[in-house]
């Protein structure tokens, strides 16, 4: 019999005693458990540090100190006292620190000195700053052509430090930005240009406070940006209806106990989220929304038949949309089968949907990567907009889209020129500022990049934070195009497996964290920006001693790699990172928006970059909003699986006690699951048909036809509430199977939610 022992109780809220034990356990494992606590009440202060976690939004209002527990996490994690030194690695080869699980590495500590990697002994030894800048920018030089090389940012970069890297990238030559946004939100950018002319959401935090009713659709905002539970807790209480459709049960989806609300702590309350819970398949939810508008359409011709109002706004339509009518011939050439066979829901649960939208005067859409990691997330988004546009709900109060990013500042690093097919009027601007002819032809996002180290066209790869081997697909793939590198540069706060799988020369660039005071020469803090995800730019300054003397700041980094690399005669890079005020400048000089940088940033809150399309301002090419009339796809994977016995459709997600690749922990108390990572969350009636037991050993096969062999192997199975056909499971370990030949159409965002696999019996079970 199968050890069930990791299997426990669900929270019965989210938030609550849980959160606050959790919080506590994290700042014990600091070692320093009051200077964490004091460094929690500065998070998201105007006087402090801008949170490492989530891009939730803050309101321009102003607010108390709002409790987040992956926030807390996230400093804590940060704000450790465990250091990992020179002499670490000196007693552990990269070969043997590969064999460690992603939770082990980060959990010795902070990086304390720059290191290179030594390939005869196999160990990294520690390099003075000076002698990597000069190695580093040797290898750039010695490339044939610029294009050889990639650019990779993390959203934890800032705008200053994001702002310095394009403009040195590009005094380089070359357009090769691969960045995170193009795994997580990349679609959604594509949709919003395509529909409104701004590829970002369009609401403030004060919407959230008059809307009447919230959409949200694929999306956990419990465990990936819990401050975001208060606002929905909010507008609970006072009556707004909150629709959610989700094919997972989630806790923070269904009910929220605030740790800062006193009564109900006490009195072991909670509040409903979600009025109505949906869960559709996996890749249903265009067919779902189109479903909605299909709904609406029919309610507004028996309105209008009975002599009423019409349903729709057709003032807005008139005035503000183009492509109207033959969006309307695609709803109505839908029929309900296909919706319902794609979808997974019936016709019944989603006109009732459709009904709490037509009752609305105002509603916002809310979604994640649920939508976005998709074959078909570019159309599913434009869906989701051209519903919104039927009666109105965009560049209104209390209305609007609101794609919910991830890590910080992955917004922020895109508006200040982290972009691969940058728009000709900011490269006009670098040419008219600096005086250099910029490269014009566009670069690689992260599936060119990691194509053409495989290849052999790229040979050097430069990371900005983040930990690109763990957050791309196909890991065993990503090892061999990261190892065959000339050159590997990670700018990293802790250890990660990306730093495990070194070029011919390999360094790690130990950073400032954003809990850190970063001193200029003349020993004054400065202060960096970044942006939200309703595009608030406020500025951050750590208020935390330095994990180590040796440390620099990103903006440091970069500017000393830019200066060995293309020399300081047209840029005066460390004249800049002098003075972060300095590169703010540029930025207001550059791009538009920024007027009044250095003011602004440093008023409380900061201040909001103006969004045209929130002005009913559309930046398309038919100066209106713009429907989209394409079909449904032709099958999502769940069709395609129901056509071969014993196949299912994974999709990847955190537990909580993660955020992005980073692991806090071992536990997930929202799904009832404790000291484990190698799970698969399976139906219990799909576990039953299978004659699977729960914690029953399997592997993981893939089932892509792209000639590739993938396993995952040794993972336990958990039953849950989950659509049948669909599984779910944790990334990275489960990114073996997430293939680089799936990918979103228009966006190149790889399909991590939908990943076709069956399972076999390990050797031992079956005995």
């Amino acid at each position: 019999m199968a050890n069930t022992d990791f299997i426990g109780k669900r929270s019965k809220a989210a938030g609550g005693w849980g959160a606050l034990k959790s919080c506590g356990k994290r700042l014990l494992e600091t070692g320093s458990p009051i200077a964490g606590a004091r460094a929690m009440l500065k998070a998201n202060q105007p006087d402090g540090f801008d949170c490492p976690g989530c891009a939730w939004g803050d309101p321009e209002h102003g607010s108390s100190f709002e409790f987040c527990e992956n926030g807390v996490k996230a400093v804590a994690w940060e704000a450790t006292e465990k250091r990992v030194t020179p002499d670490f690695f000196a007693a552990h080869t990269v070969s043997e620190l590969r064999t460690w699980t992603d939770y082990a590495l980060e959990h010795e500590g902070r990086l304390t000195h720059p290191m290179r990697y030594d390939r005869a002994t196999d160990r990294y030894a520690a390099v003075d700053w000076g002698t990597a800048f000069a190695d580093i920018g040797a290898i750039l030089r010695d490339l044939d052509h610029p294009d050889r090389a990639e650019f990779y940012t993390s959203g934890r970069a800032s705008n200053e430090a994001a702002y310095l890297y394009q403009l040195f990238v590009r005094l380089y030559g070359t357009n090769n930005f691969p960045d995170c946004s193009n795994m997580c939100h990349e679609a959604s950018g594509v949709a919003l240009r395509q529909a409104i002319g701004v590829g970002k959401g369009t609401v403030l935090l004060e919407d959230f406070e008059k809307a009447d009713a919230i959409f949200v659709i694929g999306q956990n905002p419990g465990t990936n940006h819990p401050r975001m539970l208060g606002d929905l807790r909010r507008a609970a209480e006072r009556g707004v209806r909150i629709v959610v459709f989700n094919p997972v049960r989630e806790r923070g989806l269904e009910r929220f106990s605030d740790p800062q609300d006193k009564l109900e702590m006490l009195r072991g309350g909670s509040t409903s989220i979600a009025s109505s819970y949906y869960q559709p398949r996996l890749g249903g939810d265009m067919a779902a929304v189109r479903g909605m508008a299909k709904a609406v359409f029919a309610a507004d011709e028996a309105a209008l038949a009975d002599g009423g109002p019409s349903i729709l706004d057709r003032a807005f339509l008139a005035e503000h949309t183009t492509d109207f009518d033959a969006y309307r011939k695609a709803v109505e050439a839908t029929g309900w089968a296909e919706i319902e066979d794609q979808s997974g829901l019936s016709r019944a649960q989603i006109e009732e949907a459709a009904a709490v939208y037509m009752a609305a005067e105002r509603v916002i859409c809310t979604w994640a990567m649920g939508v976005t990691q998709h074959r078909h997330s570019v159309a599913t988004i434009r869906e989701i907009a051209n519903f919104m546009f039927l009666r109105g709900n965009v560049g209104k109060p209390g209305a609007g889209l609101c794609p919910v990013r991830g890590h910080s500042n992955v917004q922020g690093d895109r508006t200040v020129g982290i972009n691969e097919k940058p728009p000709a009027a900011f490269l006009d601007a670098l040419e008219r500022e600096f005086g250099f002819e910029v490269p014009r032809r566009n670069g690689h996002n992260v599936l060119g990049a990691i194509g053409a180290m495989l290849d052999g066209s790229a040979r050097a790869f430069i990371g900005l934070g983040g930990n690109f081997a763990r957050a791309t697909p196909d890991s065993t793939l990503i090892a061999k195009a990261l190892s065959s590198q000339k050159l590997t540069v990670h700018i990293a706060t802790k250890l990660n497996h990306s730093h495990l799988l070194p070029g011919e020369a390999g360094y790690v660039l130990p950073c400032l964290g954003r809990t850190e005071i970063d001193r200029n020469a003349a020993g004054v803090a400065q202060i960096v920006t970044v942006e939200d995800s309703m595009s608030m730019v406020h500025g951050s300054g750590g208020i935390n001693r330095p994990a180590s003397p040796a440390l620099r700041s990103e903006v440091a980094i970069v500017a000393g790699i830019a200066a060995a690399t293309v020399g300081s005669s047209i840029i005066d890079w460390l004249w800049l990172a002098d003075d972060h005020d300095r590169i703010r400048d540029l930025i207001e000089r550059t791009i538009p928006g920024f007027e009044r940088y250095n003011e602004r940033v440093r008023q409380p809150r900061g201040f909001h970059l103006r969004n045209a399309a929130t002005h009913r301002e559309w930046n398309t090419p038919a100066a209106k909003a713009t429907f989209s009339s394409v079909a449904l796809p032709a099958a999502t994977e769940h069709q395609i699986a129901s056509g071969g016995d014993g196949i299912f459709v994974l999709q990847t997600f955190r537990s909580h006690d993660q955020y992005n690749t980073t692991v806090y922990g071992m536990d997930d108390r929202y799904r009832g699951v404790y000291g484990e990572r190698r799970v698969v969350f399976m139906n219990p009636g799909d576990m039953d048909r299978m004659g699977f037991r729960p914690a029953e050993r399997i592997d993981i096969v893939g089932r892509h036809d792209d000639g590739i062999s993938r396993v995952a192997e040794d993972f336990r199975l958990v039953p849950y509430d989950i659509p049948r056909g669909s599984v779910a499971g944790y990334y990275p370990e489960l990114n073996v199977l997430v293939p680089l030949s799936t990918f979103g159409s228009e966006s190149d965002t790889p399909a991590s939610k939908s990943v076709l696999v069956s399972f076999r019996r390990r050797k031992a079970e079956a005995a």
